[in-house]
Formats: structure tokens, C-alpha cells, sequence
């Protein structure tokens, strides 16, 4: 959809904000660049649109070389979503989400559905429509800017730190939102971010810069993370970048073990021999596959049922398409140091330990990414 080919740009000062660029980002993905300040990122997206102009290479966009498209036929057919929102004060939330389908003369009532539309479509309650930009939260702001790149259904959109002007809470909701969104619409968006954390939640593939507009890496998330192509994307993925590798791993690529496992029926006789036999002090309390809770042996009465005493929750249940991540902080959390993975049929499946985690990691990738089972204890020890 979108194909960089030994693009440069070099201000008049002789500042060179991106050198020799070439990449592609296929239909329906997105592609996040990331890297410090003065690496020419935000350059690059802008080249897209022709709000900057190339020095040299080849821009192609769907199909056809951005420098032979008219700009304002071009940026019409791309959605752009920037950090400061950039809303209309003097125009309602409706208004400010028809402005381009108004430029490209729909008529009302096409572009009153489409309004109408795109509010549910970004979340927001019915009653924003008639409200100015200075009545809404940060965060419904963001909304409706992302809302206003939508409006005439672009193949493309270009984000540039969108979500960068809200809180940390919000964010994440934000972040969320928009991946349950591209989920439905699949756009192809190229999407600028400072954050690394944002970068590989977000990106189908991520093109980490370094100063002087250098292309480091282009690659999945899984694929930088696992191997890093050169020093700097190490040092920019940091230290941590084997928690972030965990984020991106779900729960169902790591097998449970069973555990503990006793029923309300079963006596403290019973419990005791259970745990022991899993070098265990507390047991793991299953009714027809339903997860009840967790009890210490020695809060059991040696002849009386497991079900007589309250069982303790787990502090965190894990799904299959929770992250291994997840799995982590719910083990560290957890006064039993597990994590409970309950299934589809919210039936009880097992346990996830920290040794489980780290030895299903070495078995899938034993390349240079992997942690070790030191290093997820100590990962573990940090969080």
C-alpha cells in the first residue's frame, strides 16, 4: 500500500532528517516508527501526504508515485490523526468529523449517517454530537480526531503520537480501542510513536530510526525483540526487553500443569498427601471443573472436608489470550506464586509457575532472545 524506495529528505541547513529510506507497509497493517528525538519519523509519515517534500526516492502510495497526485486529492484520501487533536473550537463534534466528506461535497444526509456512525463506531455517547470540542475529556477528543480521519473511509491513515496528550489510563484505553477497531476496518496506517512499550503493542511491524533519519530495524515485534539487528536496537529495546517479549506470547502457547487438584469432599488426609506430593503447603480446590479457590493444608481439619473452610481466590485468573506478561505479574502478585488459567468453559486447566514459563520459552526459541529461567525469576523479583 505504502513503498519508501531510497527516500531522502535534507532541509535547506543541510540537516539531513531521513537518509536512503526504503521499506514497504502492506495493505491492511500497521507499521510504527519509532526512535529518539531528531530521527526523522514524524518527517517520514509527513512525506506520505506531501506536507513535506521528498529531496530524493520514490514515495508510492497505492499504487501510484504521491509526487504525481494532486496534495489535496492526496491528503483527502488519507486519514491523519495527530497529538494535539487539532479539532475545530468554533464547530460541534458533528461538524468536526464532516469536515472533509463536506469538502468532497457529500450530501447531509449521507454525511449526517456517516457522523451518526462513526460516534458509535469510536465509542462515544449519542448526546457528544452537538457538544464543542472544549466540553470533552482528552480522551474523547483523541476519539473524535481518529474518528474525523475515518470520515470518507480511507485506505490509509497516518497517526503521529496520537495518544501522546493523555494520561497514562486513558492511553491505554485509547490504545486498546483503536486495536479493536482495526480489527473491523483493517486500514493501513503508519503510526508514530517515542515509546517502544506503545510500538509493540501497536505495530504489525515496527521501523526503529536513529539519528540522521537511519533505518536500524524494520521487523515484527516478535522478530526485534527475539533479535535485535544492531546494537542500537538493542540498547533503545533496553534492558527490559525480555518482559516485552513475554507481552507479545500468549497463554495458550504454554502448556498447565494440573497442580494441587482436590474437591469440597475430599478430607484433610487427602489434601495433606496431594500437596505433599507436589511439594506444596496449600491445594488447589476444583468442583466439576470449576475453580473454587486455594486453602493451606494446615487451615484444613485432619478429619474434615476441604469444603468446610472458605477458599481463598487466586488474585488473578489467566484467559488463553492473555499475555505470558500477565501470567507473570498474577504470579508475583499471588501469595501462592502461580498463576490459575481457567478456559473457555471457564473450566479450571492448571498451573502456570515461573519454572514452567521460563522452560516453554528456552524449548520454543532457544536463539538469543530467550530468557532463561534465572532471568524470568529475576524479572519476576523486579515486578
Amino acid at each position: 500500500m505504502i513503498t519508501f524506495e531510497s527516500v531522502s529528505k535534507r532541509f535547506p541547513d543541510g540537516t539531513t532528517a531521513v537518509d536512503d529510506l526504503s521499506l514497504e507497509v502492506p495493505e491492511g497493517e500497521v507499521a510504527v516508527f519509532v526512535g529518539p528525538s531528531g530521527c526523522g519519523k514524524t518527517t517520514t509519515l509527513r512525506m506520505v501526504n506531501r506536507m513535506i517534500e521528498p529531496t530524493d526516492g520514490t514515495i508510492t502510495v497505492d499504487g501510484q508515485d504521491a509526487m504525481k497526485i494532486d496534495p489535496p486529492e492526496l491528503r483527502r484520501r488519507i486519514g491523519y490523526v495527530i497529538q494535539q487533536i487539532g479539532l475545530f473550537p468554533h464547530r460541534t463534534i458533528a461538524e468536526n468529523i464532516a469536515t472533509v466528506p463536506q469538502l468532497i461535497d457529500w450530501d447531509k444526509k449521507r454525511t449526517n449517517e456517516r457522523v451518526d456512525e462513526l460516534i458509535e463506531v469510536v465509542g462515544l455517547p449519542d448526546e457528544v454530537r452537538d457538544r464543542y470540542p472544549h466540553q470533552l475529556s482528552g480522551g474523547q477528543q483523541q476519539r473524535v480526531g481518529v474518528a474525523r480521519a475515518l470520515a470518507v473511509d480511507p485506505p490509509i491513515m497516518l497517526m503521529d503520537e496520537p495518544f501522546g496528550a493523555v494520561d497514562p489510563i486513558v492511553r491505554s484505553r485509547l490504545q486498546d480501542e483503536f486495536l479493536r477497531l482495526q480489527r473491523d476496518v483493517k486500514k493501513t496506517i503508519v503510526f508514530v510513536t517515542h515509546d517502544i512499550d506503545e510500538a509493540i503493542k501497536m505495530g504489525d511491524r515496527i521501523a526503529i530510526m536513529s539519528e540522521g533519519g537511519h533505518l536500524q530495524q524494520y521487523a515484527s515485534p516478535e522478530e526485534i525483540l527475539a533479535h535485535p539487528a544492531t546494537d542500537f536496537v538493542a540498547s533503545f529495546l533496553g534492558a527490559e526487553r525480555g518482559l516485552k517479549r513475554l507481552a507479545l506470547i500468549p497463554v495458550s502457547k504454554v502448556s498447565a500443569v494440573e497442580g494441587p487438584v482436590v474437591g469440597p469432599d475430599d478430607d484433610g488426609a487427602r489434601a495433606r498427601a496431594v500437596a505433599r506430593d507436589n511439594g506444596s503447603d496449600w491445594v488447589v480446590i476444583v468442583k466439576d471443573r470449576k475453580l473454587l479457590g486455594w486453602a493451606h493444608v494446615a487451615d484444613i481439619d485432619g478429619s474434615g472436608r476441604v469444603g468446610d473452610i472458605e477458599a481463598k481466590p487466586f488474585s488473578a485468573e489467566i484467559y488463553k489470550e492473555d499475555s505470558l506478561r500477565a501470567a507473570l505479574n498474577a504470579m508475583v502478585t499471588s501469595l501462592t506464586g502461580v498463576a490459575a488459567r481457567i478456559g473457555d468453559d471457564s473450566a479450571y486447566e492448571g498451573l502456570l509457575t515461573q519454572e514452567l514459563l521460563a522452560r516453554e520459552l528456552q524449548d520454543s526459541d532457544p536463539g538469543p532472545g530467550t530468557m532463561t529461567g534465572a532471568e524470568v525469576n529475576e524479572e519476576a523479583e523486579r515486578v
